[in-house]
């Protein structure tokens, strides 16, 4: 018997709904082509690491999308759409089932497409049978990294409309927004949950605001890395802008330790939106600063899986933090 999942576009959310929103650099042809030019999304869909295999698609009202998502540990993921609605460079309505002989979905997506202009906004919504199986869906994308599929995408958009390499990064928090920001600002919050797993972050000194700067250091006992942020944007609650350079013990200008190829300096913006009245999605984007070697643009682009478990292991102490668990505090990761 087929599942029957309900229609998603004229009804409030529910517990048995995953939505995700994102406003990309990019119009909206931009971005539909991405989504539905197979030579594009082949560039882009799926988790950090994985690649993807199209067998078939059918981009109408009742075709179908058959492919396998190839996992970096060699697991193949077969996958299945049902397309109900196509409007061009607007919506997309379709069931997301394992494959074509089992025709029952898993869930239902409404992708909108909405046009800002040189901007769109991406807003879809899951919908699941019930509310348990949306929190274990939530779950699983959790662990398999499903939302750096979008952070692929603003990648992907970038290098179209500008040919430059980005990193990005987005997790949503469930905190309010200026708490979200003030972890951000705060050099004793900073210290708490930024260091990668098993080091400790020590500031030298830390002026928070436009014009300002921090000189930094992080240690794991036995390997201590020094670097400086030189903030260009402090705007509560909103947003941040700084470059990042790493340096010697006394200051200077230097190479990130064990990658001499790494740029010299990056440039960060970390945007903060509020998602419901105590739910932040902060958005991280890196970027080369200034001229850059092919041999620099290698190691920045290789290094995205290397950032995005980093950043990933910085967020799950940002989410203790905000909740006030133990494994938030410095040094305990």
């Amino acid at each position: 018997m087929t599942t029957q999942l309900p229609t998603t576009m004229h009804r409030p959310f529910s517990a048995n709904d995953i939505r995700i929103t994102r406003i990309y650099d990019a119009p909206v042809a931009l971005v539909w082509d991405a989504w539905t030019d197979l030579a594009q999304v082949v560039q882009w869909w799926g988790p950090r690491g994985f690649t993807l295999t199209t067998h078939s698609k059918d981009l109408r009202p009742g075709g179908s999308w058959v492919y396998t998502m190839h996992g970096p540990d060699g697991t193949d993921w077969p996958n299945f759409t049902r397309y109900h609605e196509v409007e061009p460079r607007a919506l997309l309505v379709y069931d997301h089932g394992a494959s074509a002989e089992d025709a029952r979905p898993m869930f239902r997506v409404t992708a909108i497409f909405r046009d800002l202009g040189d901007k769109t906004e991406l807003d879809m919504r899951m919908t699941l049978p019930t509310a348990e199986e949306a929190q274990r869906t939530r779950a699983f994308i959790k662990t398999v990294g499903g939302n750096s599929t979008w952070d692929r995408l603003a990648e992907f958009l970038e290098k179209e409309r500008s040919s430059s390499e980005i990193f990005v990064i987005s997790r949503s928090f469930e905190a309010p927004l200026t708490t979200v920001f003030d972890m951000w600002t705060t050099p004793a919050h900073l210290a708490a949950w930024l260091p990668p797993a098993g080091f400790t972050m020590a500031f030298q000194r830390a002026d928070i605001r436009a014009g300002g700067d921090a000189a930094f250091s992080m240690s794991n006992g036995d390997f201590v890395m020094y670097a400086r942020h030189e903030y260009v944007q402090v705007h509560r609650p909103d947003r941040l802008e700084y470059t990042q350079t790493f340096t010697d013990e006394q200051g200077n200008e230097s190479r990130q330790p064990g990658e001499p190829n790494w740029p010299v300096t990056t440039r960060v913006w970390v945007s903060f939106a509020e998602e419901g009245e105590l739910q932040t999605r902060v958005t991280v984007r890196f970027d080369i600063d200034g001229a850059a070697t092919p041999a620099e643009i290698a190691a920045f682009t290789a290094e995205r899986a290397g950032m995005t478990l980093g950043w990933n292991g910085s967020f799950n102490a940002l989410d203790d933090l905000l909740a006030g668990g133990e494994s938030g505090t410095q040094g305990s990761r």
